[in-house]
């Protein structure tokens, strides 16, 4: 067995760390969205 999967630096779920990375993600996305929305509004 590898000795990395022995002794993990992380202990917590990857399913937690995809959830989060998504998220952060998404409303980054949804904020860029936002500001060019405004943007727009604004401009016209």
């Amino acid at each position: 067995m590898n000795d990395f999967e022995k002794d993990p630096q992380s202990k917590n779920s990857d399913v937690v760390d995809s959830i989060k990375g998504f998220t952060f993600s998404f409303l980054f996305f949804v904020l860029i969205f936002a500001i060019g929305v405004v943007i727009s509004v604004i401009g016209s």
